[in-house]
């Protein structure tokens, strides 16, 4: 058993090893979010609530015209949810269009569309048809286009991406059979030729979304292992795969409880011949691709899933007038009110959190990797409620399919394929507690880098003991400061009272996060990383501070823009969905304080060795 624990033991360091040895060391430009973990409250960074410039802007809106226009006369996201098929003539329109370009710089045949209006229009989509935004944004935001565009050399990019203007589908090829959020435990290998000329790539990949219809993938794999300081270091490398390519094999297509219009499956690579010249990046620099993609590429998700709750807000508002029990319209029933309210505010937020990170993503003056991990974070989980309660107010006609609605007569609101398209979100593109635990490192970057010297061993002693100094003296002042009042935030003094009053308590709350964090880090020391649960609620203070600060300067940009009714209800927003945040923010500061962990932790060990077998008798196994 002992035996057995230290190698758990090893596969866990050599696992956190790979990834510390990918993820991005510096931050050269500022972030709102890591500031937050550290008791500062830029406020600058995102207030004024950036516009879209005019030109940009009717660009965009152009071309959403387009989109809708198109969507609205040969799709029926009904049939594809039926059919399982994104018919070939609106792949071929949406080609036309150049959907498949919208990313892609218009020197290399693509739209140039901004960060901002490509949202905008997956944003769209996602409100009309689940499978079909997957499509797009699958092959946009982490395939082929954006890594190629970001990372490529120039003639790679001659080669690929006028392609995708042309219609051509790409897939970002990662997950394995038992490969997932570890990529230490990837199979594909690439094995140069004895020429140096070619990489021979074998291996399975499973779920890679369109990768069982993609003319072009990046496909991760093994290449040779160098060795670093006496130890052999894994080498993950990207390439650039044509599926014509001799050896690939779409497999098997799977099938899901959702989104039934995307192909995603089982691919093989049996002795697949890749040019040298296909490597993307650089050898052994895989990962690191996959971690810079992602930090813009998750940006689409909140884009689609604040689209999705939009029209639940529209299904309810209708529904919660036309339904009467008991003498009234359901919507004026107080348990259905608080819904109402509750859905309303959360989607401000969400509208709030997805346009600041867009905005963020087009100026490229902030590094946005926390921003992007908590923006998918907090939308994919907050609009899986407002799906969920619009489910629920609907009643048994939300779980009635729309296309038997239809046929009774009824309006076919599809809240039951939203349903089950939605549910994948907190899975993709990172789950939800992989997303903790990556904000929860980041967040812990300073602090570990200045105290690293200190406990490692290899150290002169004498070092050791000068560093330990100089960061005893830092923190000294770092802690005198956090208990000191702050008037940074005196220039909110004209603001309304709601968003003045809001800002103080995100002010002062991010001086408590980041006490309480650091004393957490000094009580478990290299223990804290296997706490995770105290890790994921640090993360969920964080990111209710992050968008109730997003919130309060959306809000406050109506008041710009000559709308008052809609400035008023901005505020509204505003204003309720940060009472409700403050709420869980006590509650969660609670649970740092007194919790059940040991208890669960000691059940759950219990639960494992088959100590609760005997709850799972009478019934059919």
């Amino acid at each position: 058993m002992d035996m057995f624990d230290k190698n758990i033991g090893k596969e866990k360091l050599a696992s956190l090893e790979l990834a510390e040895a990918s993820r991005e060391k510096e931050w050269n430009y500022p972030s709102f979010v890591r500031e937050l973990f550290h008791g500062r409250l830029p406020w600058n960074l995102i207030y004024p609530f950036p516009e879209q410039p005019e030109a940009d802007k009717e660009i965009g809106t152009e071309y959403l015209e387009k989109l809708e226009g198109f969507l609205r006369a040969h799709l029926d996201p009904d049939e594809v949810d039926k059919s399982g098929e994104i018919p070939y003539e609106v792949i071929k329109g949406l080609a036309d269009l150049g959907a498949f370009a919208m990313k892609i710089p218009q020197e290399y045949d693509g739209l140039g569309l901004s960060q901002l209006n490509y949202n905008r229009a997956i944003h769209l989509i996602a409100s009309y048809c689940g499978s079909t935004a997957v499509l797009l944004s699958a092959h946009q935001s982490i395939g082929v286009p954006t890594p190629l565009s970001l990372f490529g050399t120039e003639e790679q990019k001659k080669k690929y991406l006028p392609r995708f203007r042309k219609g051509a589908i790409s897939g970002f090829a990662l997950t394995e059979p038992d490969a997932g959020s570890d990529p230490r435990t990837m199979k594909t290998s690439a094995t140069p030729t004895e020429d140096g000329k070619y990489y021979i790539i074998n291996g399975e990949k499973l779920w890679i979304t369109n990768g069982n219809i993609a003319d072009i993938l990046i496909v991760m794999a093994q290449t040779p292992a160098k060795i670093e300081k006496g130890k052999e270091k894994k080498q993950i490398t990207a390439f650039i795969v044509e599926t014509n390519t001799p050896g690939f094999q779409a497999a098997y297509r799977s099938s899901f409880m959702g989104l039934h219009g995307v192909k995603l499956g089982l691919l093989k690579f049996n002795n697949v011949r890749v040019p040298r010249e296909n490597i993307l990046l650089g050898e052994g620099q895989g990962l690191k691709l996959a971690f810079l993609t992602l930090n813009t590429g998750r940006l689409t998700v909140p884009a689609a899933v604040a689209g999705m709750s939009k029209l639940c807000l529209m299904i309810v508002r209708k529904w919660s007038k036309e339904r009467r029990q008991w003498g009234l319209p359901i919507g004026e029933h107080e348990l259905v009110a608080s819904k109402l309210a509750a859905m309303s505010a959360n989607t401000f937020a969400m509208d709030a959190v997805t346009w600041l990170t867009s905005h963020m993503a087009d100026a490229k003056k902030l590094d946005i990797r926390l921003e992007a991990a908590m923006a998918k974070l907090f939308c994919t989980e907050t609009s899986w409620k407002v799906i969920d309660d619009t489910f629920q107010i609907r009643g048994g006609r939300g779980f009635e399919t729309s296309p038997s609605l239809k046929g009774r007569g009824e309006a076919g609101y599809p809240v039951e394929r939203m349903f089950r398209d939605s549910r994948v979100n907190l899975i993709i593109e990172g789950t939800s507690q992989i997303m903790r635990l990556f904000i929860a490192r980041e967040a812990l970057d300073l602090h570990l880098k200045r105290i690293i010297s200190i406990m490692d061993t290899k150290v002169p002693i004498l070092k050791r003991i000068k560093d330990a100094l100089s960061v005893g003296i830092y923190y000294l002042f770092w802690f005198l400061r956090l208990w000191l009042p702050s008037f940074a935030l005196r220039d909110i003094a004209h603001l309304p009272i709601p968003i003045k009053k809001h800002m103080l308590f995100v002010q002062q709350t991010t001086k408590r996060l980041a006490m309480t964090m650091f004393l957490k880090m000094l009580i478990h020391q290299q223990r804290l990383e296997s706490r995770q649960n105290i890790l994921a609620r640090f993360v969920d203070i964080g990111t209710d501070l992050f968008v109730m600060s997003c919130a309060c300067s959306y809000g406050l940009s109506f008041s710009k823009k000559e709308l008052n009714s809609q400035a008023g209800s901005a505020i509204e927003l505003a204003d309720l969905f940060c009472s409700q945040a403050k709420v869980r923010i006590a509650r969660t500061f609670e649970d740092i304080r007194r919790n059940q962990d040991k208890a669960a932790r000691r059940v759950a060990q219990n639960f494992l060795a088959g100590g609760y077998v005997w709850l799972e008798n009478e019934i059919i196994k």
